[in-house]
């Protein structure tokens, strides 16, 4: 049988230590330093100008939009459903140039409303636009992409198509629709896959609520294909379904946007699909799903449209309730590239950086960078899943066996991770690759990490963990088919030496260097 080679090179004290280890390996002062806390990020911390954005890639310089002069303040019924009127107005302003539609304070009802060219609809502090709960407020169906799959369907409350220089600004709220059709109708029993066949074309797939007994339930604020958007101060609450999704868009700005969707399934805060050059800045999110994502088109339906999200920017935002403070995927068929998420705290009962995608869905992520992040979780830190359940995808999430790679086999590589605190997490990491797809060229550096179980990775190829400070209860590093691993410069505080358990066929060099509190251990394949 062949060896297994794990080489470990100690730096330990001569007696075992019983307590926590309180000895620094090579403490680097970023572990601590920089990394803000919850009163310095989220919306109370929104400043008037956009900062220069410097990420580890090329951006474009974004800036605020500006406006012709001319403003309308709508006339609304306090009684009646007011879409005809807001629409009225907004396409009459965009005929003649543009400028800016002002919803009064108030409560107002709608159905659907699409944002033109040059149109800023902006809310008064308050003023509350309360979206209805019925389909028909919604129809005709119109082109959209729902969990990565082109449809014909309700589209988002606020929706637009191939519009250039649009917002949605003010201090006012949205409130997603009440009771009625659209809530009793949404889809629950299947999964969008098994209901759109991606051989139908894109015209054809036409979901009204008239030949099905179910719905797709509109988003909230959703621009397909639009160049040039802005969100800036609103809140958002009670959405039906997730939050705001630019789809196919160029140059979006978010900023000082509250989003609470708690209890709602499926009730993401911001998700960018197949987007690019997007800013994301001083947002608090509160969601009954997860708080930040990156999507880009989901299995056979995704790589035909090809779309990545790209040159994404996140800074300064507060995720305080949510199934991830910050995810990618899990639809990742365009692939998801040149991500920099930094100076956030995700305060959550879920995970704090979380990475999804299956064996059916294409795609996935590269040149993604997170630094200077505080997590405080209920759930783990750092998460990968890549099989996901048999509910969704069948057999396919069955680690083994192997499956031949194919246009629809994903893979995340490329990722650094550095200059973060976690005060509280269930899990430091967990690692669910593909066999036939290893989470490869992972970087984790200057940390400090307070956790009740330590490590579990499943294919991971080619990772550095360095100058890492770990608190916790476990004491194992479990590590299946895994290879060129190295642990450099940890400090592990535990109850009792920490130790390497290692499996499978394709585990090989294993490397620790420099770190306190481990048995030398040496590990030979019988």
């Amino acid at each position: 049988m062949n060896k297994l080679k794990i080489v470990t090179v100690l730096a330990l004290a001569t007696v075992a230590l019983v307590c926590c280890n309180t000895k620094k390996i090579h403490n680097n002062p970023k572990t601590t330093a920089n990394i803000p806390t919850e009163n310095e990020v989220g919306v109370k911390m929104l400043s008037a100008e956009i900062e220069t954005v410097k990420a580890p890639f090329k951006t474009i310089r974004f800036t605020k939009p500006t406006f012709p002069s001319e403003k309308i303040t709508l006339a609304l019924s306090i009684t009646e459903i007011n879409t005809a009127t807001i629409q009225k107005a907004i396409d009459q302003l965009s005929a003649k140039g543009g400028g800016t539609i002002v919803v009064p304070n108030g409560k107002w009802l709608t159905g659907r409303i699409q944002l033109k060219d040059n149109i800023n609809f902006h809310l008064e502090n308050e003023a509350q636009l309360i979206f209805s709960g019925e389909i028909k407020d919604f129809l005709p169906v119109v082109f959209t992409r729902i969990e990565g799959i082109e449809v014909m369907s309700l589209g988002a409350c606020i929706y637009a198509n191939g519009a250039t220089n649009i917002a949605v600004t003010g201090n006012g709220k949205l409130v997603g629709p009440q009771k009625g059709s659209i809530r009793d109708r949404i889809l629950t029993k299947d999964v969008i896959d098994n209901v759109i066949d991606p051989n139908t074309p894109v015209a054809e797939r036409i979901v009204d609520g008239k030949k099905q007994d179910w719905i797709f339930p509109p988003m909230f604020i959703s621009p397909i294909n639009c160049k040039k958007v802005y969100i800036e101060g609103v809140s958002l609450e009670n959405s039906a379904f997730w939050n705001i999704v630019p789809i196919y868009c160029d140059n979006v700005i978010i900023r000082g946007v509250t989003v609470n969707s708690v209890g709602i399934a499926r009730g993401d805060g911001i998700d960018i699909e197949s987007s690019k050059n997007v800013l994301i800045e001083y947002c608090n999110l509160s969601t009954g799903d997860d708080c930040f994502t990156m999507k880009a088109g989901r299995g056979e339906d995704g790589i035909r449209v090809n779309k990545s999200t790209e040159n994404v920017v996140v800074r300064y935002c507060l995720s305080l309730k949510g199934h991830g403070g910050i995810t990618c995927g899990s639809e990742t068929a365009g692939m998801i590239r040149n991500l920099y998420v930094h100076d956030c705290v995700f305060n959550i009962d879920g995970v704090g950086i979380r990475f999804k995608t299956r064996r059916s869905r294409g795609g996935g992520g590269e040149n993604l960078t997170y630094e200077r992040i505080r997590m405080n979780l209920e759930q783990t830190a750092i998460k990968w899943d890549m099989l996901g359940s048999s509910g969704s995808v069948g057999d396919l999430a069955d680690r083994l066996p192997e499956r031949a790679i194919n246009k629809l086999t994903p893979k995340f590589k490329n990722i650094t991770i550095k200059d973060i605190i976690i005060e509280n997490c269930s899990t430091f990491i967990k690692i669910f690759g593909i066999p036939e797809s290893p989470v490869t060229h992972l970087n984790i550096e200057n940390a400090k990490i307070n956790c009740q179980e330590l490590f579990n990775a499943h294919d991971l190829q080619d990772a550095t963990f360095k100058n890492l400070s770990i608190t916790t209860k476990d004491s194992t590093l479990f590590l299946l088919d895994s290879r060129n691993i190295v642990f450099d410069q940890i400090n592990f505080k535990t109850l009792e030496f920490a130790k390497l358990d290692i499996k499978g066929e394709l585990s090989d060099s294993i490397i620790v260097r420099s770190s306190s509190n481990i048995k030398n251990t040496k590990w030979f394949k019988k």
